[in-house]
């Protein structure tokens, strides 16, 4: 997948298109049902697809204190869509400015200045343009003046409860700890990408060697607890145990995310490491001491086995 930044720098448009356009972030059921038909279309019309997301999230840039935390960084957002099978992302970077556009002047000016769209396909809800006036409908219409089909695609529920799939909703399950329902809404479990740095080595000490992992700032984290969860090291897949909090037993005050991997022995400094979240098992507790937290430790371990089917 080729990433274009700036496009408004670019000399030379792009060529014929299927586009599609939104944040995507999180890449739930709903954003690959969008992608997916856009790329379906692409390949029966030998075009390329496009999709167009733009960075910071607009809420950042409009109102900073309403701007939601990100489910997903930059670059596993780009990798999902790599993944979904986009051809070419547009990175459009999001100014005031290019907040000021309004729905025709977005699709007239920039879009189809830009890139030459055959085709766009859409979720039923998208808004785009000056105060998020344009929708499904306008671009329908502008798509009937300007020479380019819209396909608009509905919504989108979760398996067996039928839950209507949403950004919203699956911040809100991930802000309860409900690894489950969120896996529901992506399809997949929910990860944590990080490089793992040096910690204060208690774990240790402790029989229960931990790596911990440092993730970008403003990035969703489920809430503090202790979770069963799933990683891969070079291309071994090992079940393990997620502890992020500040660690009261030891009268901590920083947040750290800290993963033991079961039956692992080796260096994983300065790797970087995705940890498949599963199921949260229990939230952060203050323990009399280290022997406590340590008895504690195992009964998480034997826990984490059983949900992950290892025991």
């Amino acid at each position: 997948m080729r990433v274009v930044r700036h496009l408004a720098h670019r000399s030379q448009r792009l060529g014929r298109a299927v586009l599609t356009l939104g944040n995507f972030d999180g890449a739930h059921l709903g954003h690959q049902a969008i992608i997916r038909g856009a790329v379906a279309r692409a390949r029966e019309s030998g075009a390329q697809c496009v999709a167009l997301t733009f960075e910071p999230h607009p809420l950042a840039v409009l109102a900073p204190d309403r701007a939601p935390s990100m489910i997903q960084t930059l670059h596993d957002r780009l990798a999902s869509l790599r993944d979904l099978g986009v051809d070419v992302t547009v990175l459009q970077r999001f100014t005031l400015d290019f907040a000021a556009l309004d729905p025709e002047a977005f699709v007239r000016d920039f879009v189809l200045r830009h890139i030459e769209v055959a085709h766009v396909v859409v979720g039923y809800n998208v808004n785009f343009g000056r105060g998020r006036a344009g929708s499904a409908e306008t671009l329908r219409a502008l798509g009937a003046r300007l020479g380019f089909a819209v396909e608009v695609v509905g919504s989108i529920s979760s398996p067996g409860d039928e839950e209507q799939v949403s950004s919203t909703r699956l911040r809100e399950l991930l802000q309860a700890g409900d690894m489950p329902g969120a896996r529901r809404l992506l399809g997949r479990p929910h990860a944590l990408r990080g490089r793992v740095v040096v910690g204060e080595r208690r774990g240790r000490t402790l029989g229960f060697p931990t790596a911990n992992l440092h993730v970008r700032r403003g990035l969703l984290l489920p809430p503090d607890g202790v979770y069963a969860v799933g990683a891969e090291v070079d291309g071994r897949a090992h079940e393990g145990v997620l502890n992020i909090g500040v660690r009261p037993t030891f009268a901590g005050k920083r947040r750290t995310i800290e993963v033991h991997l079961l039956d692992f022995d080796g260096d994983l400094y300065r790797r970087w490491l995705v940890v498949k979240v599963i199921e949260r098992l229990r939230g952060e507790q203050a323990f009399s001491g280290p022997e406590a937290l340590r008895v504690a430790i195992e009964r998480d371990v034997e826990r984490a086995r059983r949900v992950l089917g290892g025991g």
